[in-house]
């Protein structure tokens, strides 16, 4: 909450550049409950979210110092981090964890990680809501429900074939919006132009003239090209959702 008299968001973030640590300290006090409220969302631990609270503020901290981070919206940016930096700490802790029970990562049982397994619902959820609401319907009917183009034609009153289409058109968008949720947000207009375009390109569903604007873009900008890396590992790792019933018993 700004109190009134005190200096914009936008000006603390300038002065910070300029070497106040002090405007830092007010960011800090302004946005740290909104910074926590976040981190209890992520994950149950109380020592965790202090963590994550105390890192993310470090990282964009250091940001600024360096030329980088927001210009405005300083809180969605520090969000943004936020997620990020949890999705990074669930990776590292999923690597190096002491356990005497080895049963867990025997073959054909994988563990998965309760924190980025939230984290990675928290941004399925988000992709679905962007969704147009035709869409969200078809897809959960078939693929979450497990319904058959058939049987969902004469819900919608469509053909089962438009069905099948919509339902194809839906999966790509979800792919698409789930994989963007894992973009973080840049400064440069060129990369906040590649930044919002990132789970298209991977999809390889972007128009000719934007698809060959990526390519340059990425030839030259190596900030982008590690975060399709990030994402394109993500993209194989986590599918945005899970199937149900009979449509998740093949194979």
């Amino acid at each position: 909450m700004t109190i009134p008299g005190s200096p914009p968001d936008t000006e603390l973030l300038a002065a910070v550049r300029a070497g106040d640590t002090a405007a830092y300290g007010t960011l800090y006090e302004r946005h740290r409950a909104a910074a926590r409220q976040l981190a209890w969302g992520l994950t149950s631990d109380p020592a965790d979210v202090d963590d994550l609270v105390a890192e993310t503020f470090a990282k964009v901290f250091a940001s600024l110092r360096a030329g980088r981070g927001p210009l405005v919206a300083f809180r969605a940016y520090l969000h943004t981090t936020m997620r990020h930096v949890c999705y990074h700490r669930a990776q590292r802790d999923r690597r190096l964890e002491f356990t005497d029970d080895l049963t867990r990562y025997d073959e054909g049982q994988p563990y998965v990680d309760p924190a980025l397994d939230r984290l990675e619902r928290t941004y399925a959820a988000a992709a679905f809501r962007q969704l147009p609401e035709r869409w969200r319907d078809v897809l959960w009917q078939t693929a979450v429900e497990g319904n058959s183009p058939a049987e969902v034609a004469g819900m919608l009153g469509m053909t089962p074939n438009a069905v099948a289409v919509l339902a194809h058109r839906a999966r790509e968008g979800l792919r698409s919006l789930y994989l963007q949720q894992h973009v973080s947000t840049a400064d440069h207009p060129e990369c906040r132009w590649a930044g919002d375009r990132l789970g298209v390109h991977l999809r390889g569903r972007l128009a000719p003239r934007d698809g060959n604007r990526m390519r340059v873009h990425l030839g030259w900008c190596a900030e982008c090209r590690k975060r399709v890396a990030e994402i394109a590992e993500i993209s194989e790792i986590h599918p945005p959702y899970r199937q149900r019933h009979h449509a998740g018993s093949s194979g």
